[in-house]
């Protein structure tokens, strides 16, 4: 059974850095993509960033320069380290696990991931 659990959340002030984590169980971490989505209130969810097995990595235009998505091989861990960090970046954030290895042009398409994370609050004060 596939397990993914994020940490990291929390509060911060605009400019500031976060990173999140997810932690997974259960799942051939190094065989697929996985990547990160975000919900705000009020808002559709969205592709943040993924990584591949060939360890490509893709970024939504609002977070390019800003986040850095990682994997931890040895600790079955993705990362999203965000720094700069903007109002508009307020969400819940959501881990998500793919079956296919290669995150294709349509990464951002939340039905493609069978796996889901119970997702970590974010937020960016002013």
């Amino acid at each position: 059974q596939v397990h993914l659990v994020e940490s990291g959340g929390g509060s911060v002030q605009a400019g500031g850095s976060l990173k999140l984590a997810c932690t997974t169980s259960g799942y051939a971490f190094s065989e697929y993509c996985m990547g990160w989505f975000r919900q705000a209130p009020g808002k559709e969810r969205e592709g943040v960033a993924v990584f591949d097995r060939n360890r490509e990595t893709r970024y939504a235009d609002s977070v390019k320069g800003r986040f850095t998505i990682a994997k931890d091989y040895a600790k079955n861990t993705l990362y999203l380290q965000m720094n700069s960090l903007k109002v508009e970046d307020t969400a819940m954030y959501y881990c998500a696990a793919e079956s296919d290895p290669v995150c294709g042009s349509r990464w951002t398409r939340e039905d493609l991931y069978p796996y889901w994370g119970q997702g970590t609050q974010v937020t960016v004060s002013s």
